[in-house]
């Protein structure tokens, strides 16, 4: 695999809603390429909680609901899947072999918001939504690109 100075590192795990969370594992797993890491069932027997991996990251998917949930929480923010025509957030992905992926995930129905093509920061990208509308972006690192070469500002720490 190609070290690329271009692409973010780091360690984040994100938590998306869905209103059928046993739907949404098993078309990430068969679409996308997830893995099942776990799941709990609620009280009344519909999943409530899951955590899915790819690669050295992962994803948490989560109920619909009013407020994170936790004890004593004042929140009563209304945590949903987008709606149509509405992103809030976009997730990339790190994949070996991006024109594969897209092929499967074409293969399966995925919707395809863009075919992969080669950017000048030294990735080779696809972006498709799953079944509930959260938009997905795969990435493949094709060559090391210093950050400067295509108009990036590097911060020195």
């Amino acid at each position: 695999m190609i070290l690329n100075r271009s692409a973010p590192g780091g360690d984040i795990v994100p938590s998306l809603i869905y209103t059928d969370i046993a739907k949404a594992v098993d078309w990430l797993c068969d679409v996308f390429g997830f893995i099942e890491r776990l799941r709990v069932t609620n009280q009344d027997g519909k999943v409530g909680h899951a955590q899915l991996a790819i690669g050295k990251g992962g994803v948490i998917l989560s109920a619909a609901r009013i407020g994170q949930g936790f004890a004593n929480s004042p929140d009563s923010a209304d945590l949903r899947p987008p709606r149509s025509n509405e992103v809030s957030q976009t997730l990339s992905v790190r994949v070996e072999d991006v024109d594969r992926h897209y092929e499967h995930a074409k293969q399966q129905g995925a919707r395809i918001l863009s075919p992969p093509q080669t950017c000048p920061f030294g990735e080779r990208q696809y972006t498709a939504e799953d079944l509930e509308g959260h938009r997905w972006t795969f990435s493949q690192s094709v060559a090391d690109v210093n950050p400067k070469d295509w108009g990036a500002t590097v911060k020195e720490h």
